[in-house]
């Protein structure tokens, strides 16, 4: 009953309407900013290495853009890079990652604008800048009721649902490689997990820009080295990707509609352009403009799709460790592992086994702790930055602000350990409607408020600060 229920309420937030309006909000966007994903790349590198800005005493208020860049990268690059994109291909075919890279590449522009008009319309807090979607829809649009509705949309998708998800691909891998219990695992990476959150936001930053570059680089030079074992393969499967893509295979024309509904969910799941996440901590960056902390916050997606999620898909599909299934049945459309059924995580380690025999379940696994961990981080901030917004200006008590959030910390705790025992059919759709949710009422505010993206945009590339 639990599960059926799960299913129709992702139906009903995932129906096709949201596809065709994450999608057209990126197309939109990338004609508004002149498409400034691809106009300014140099200039989102640069933009990454900017120093904080500090008050007049030299203190500085809040996190750096590179700070920034990694804790919404941390969100980014997790479970959906690895069981993801694995999800993705058996669910709808090779092509599915085609629209995974479309999705990244006008998402970028996406990601701009809500970093943006978050820097536009962040607020101070005792422990730095805040801000993001609640606190741009209320100062911009001038709806708090709504700014508030986000905010708790927010606590229960970041806060709640998706936590789990991450847990449960750490546990399935960590199963799969070491036989350990799915209960030992959740409780490990929640004892980690508590070490680092309870130092708030500088303990956040401060491990996620040590980890989440170190684990980004790793992950793809390693994938690269996988793919190079079977270079001759790469021309097919590329072709592969674009006849499936728009159905042109066989069985690809079958599972058309599943291939891009699949390729969209998994490549915003994964990079979250859209969804609100990187705003919430662009708006905590202490930059010298709005404008460039959106270039920063652009060049993650990029990270993110085009380079984490192509190396895994590459791997698996060079390889030929993958089945397609029809998602509604479950029938093994093509078997190319036909002993590793559905087990997505089993895809991208028998990818690994590959090249390297004997080495891929603790390569996965290894790989999935590191990019689940550092994206559990980043959900705390985001529910501990809706919770902040919650209380900021309403003449509530401190106390009762800091109370709530030592309470939250043992609910994601909690989470954590409950996604780790689940089955992962059910809790992949719940993070689907944790992120449905979010990106329905977010994206709907970009499309209004971005003319003060468009203008920051603008003053900033007129200006001598935007390198001209």
């Amino acid at each position: 009953m639990f599960e059926r229920i799960v299913s129709v309420i992702n139906d009903i937030v995932w129906n096709p309407l949201l596809v065709v309006l994450l999608v057209g909000a990126g197309l939109y966007f990338s004609f508004r900013t002149r498409f400034v994903q691809v106009r300014r790349f140099g200039l989102m590198i640069r933009s990454l290495f900017a120093k904080a800005e500090t008050d007049k005493s030299g203190k500085k208020h809040g996190i750096s853009s590179f700070e920034a860049f990694c804790i919404a990268l941390s969100g980014r690059v997790g479970t959906g890079n690895i069981v993801g994109v694995a999800t993705a291909i058996a669910l709808g075919g090779p092509g599915a990652v085609f629209w995974m890279w479309i999705i990244a590449f006008f998402g970028a522009s996406t990601a701009f604008v809500e970093s943006t008009l978050a820097q536009v319309f962040k607020f101070n807090h005792s422990t730095g800048y805040r801000g993001g979607p609640s606190s741009y829809i209320e100062h911009g649009l001038h709806k708090p009721s709504l700014g508030i509705l986000f905010s708790i949309l927010a606590i229960v998708g970041y806060g709640i649902l998706l936590p789990t998800v991450q847990a449960n691909g750490v546990a399935g891998a960590l199963t799969n490689s070491f036989s350990l219990p799915t209960l030992a695992a959740g409780l490990g990476m929640a004892f980690l997990l508590g070490l680092v959150i309870i130092g708030g936001i500088k303990s956040i930053s401060r491990v996620a820009s040590i980890i989440t570059p170190f684990m980004a680089l790793g992950y793809i030079i390693f994938s690269i080295i996988i793919i190079c074992q079977h270079l001759d393969a790469v021309p097919a499967v590329l072709k592969t990707i674009v006849d499936g893509a728009f159905g042109i295979q066989p069985v690809a024309g079958g599972i058309l509609g599943s291939t891009i509904m699949m390729g969209v969910k998994r490549g915003i799941f994964s990079n979250e352009a859209g969804q609100g996440s990187g705003a919430m901590v662009s708006a905590a960056a202490a930059v010298s403009h709005p404008a460039r902390q959106g270039l920063a916050q652009a060049f993650s997606v990029y990270v993110d799709t085009l380079l984490v999620c192509t190396a895994t898909a590459l791997m698996i599909l060079c390889s030929g460790t993958y089945n397609i299934l029809d998602a509604k049945t479950g029938e093994m459309l093509v078997a190319n592992s036909p002993e590793l059924g559905a087990n997505y995580v089993g895809f991208t380690q028998a990818a690994v086994d590959s090249a390297f025999s004997g080495f891929g379940s603790a390569f996965v696994s290894i790989a999935l702790v590191f990019f689940a961990f550092t994206t559990l981080m980043a959900y705390y901030f985001y529910t501990e930055s809706s919770i902040i917004y919650l209380f900021t200006g309403r003449n509530k008590s401190a106390k009762t602000e800091k109370a709530l959030i030592w309470a939250y910390r043992f609910v994601l705790l909690a989470m954590v350990i409950f996604g780790s025992v689940r089955e992962a059919n059910v809790v992949w759709q719940l993070g689907d409607i944790g992120v449905g949710l979010t990106a329905w009422i977010n994206v709907l505010a970009l499309l209004l408020l971005c003319p003060h993206a468009i203008k920051a945009l603008r003053e900033y590339e007129s200006s001598d600060k935007a390198g001209k």
